[in-house]
């Protein structure tokens, strides 16, 4: 996208449902390490069919990053589908576990 390495560039905000092995392989951890670095906030919690949500908000460019990286996560995941859509902003601070 053109818009990334912009500084000041527009927000987004968007939620991720991300599948395959991603609990208890500190997927969550490491997603938040991921946003905490991008600048990134919003959240990541496990669901009770197996997947991990993800919401989160930032300069495009970086929730861009942060959607990529989710096609990876940390070394011990398997990510089989990582399925994104665009939220309204949310008023998250940080970037939380739940």
């Amino acid at each position: 996208m053109n818009g990334m390495g912009v500084s000041g560039g527009a927000r987004r905000c968007c939620r991720c449902l991300v599948a395959g092995r991603v609990q208890g392989v500190w997927f969550r951890g490491a997603t938040r390490e991921q946003a905490d670095r991008l600048g990134v906030s919003g959240y990541a919690r496990n669901l009770p069919d197996g997947r991990v949500e993800v919401v989160c908000c930032g300069e495009a460019g970086a929730v861009e990053r942060l959607r990529d990286w989710l096609h990876q996560g940390p070394p011990a995941a398997r990510v089989e589908t990582v399925v994104c859509e665009p939220l309204e902003e949310v008023g998250h601070q940080g970037f939380e576990i739940g």
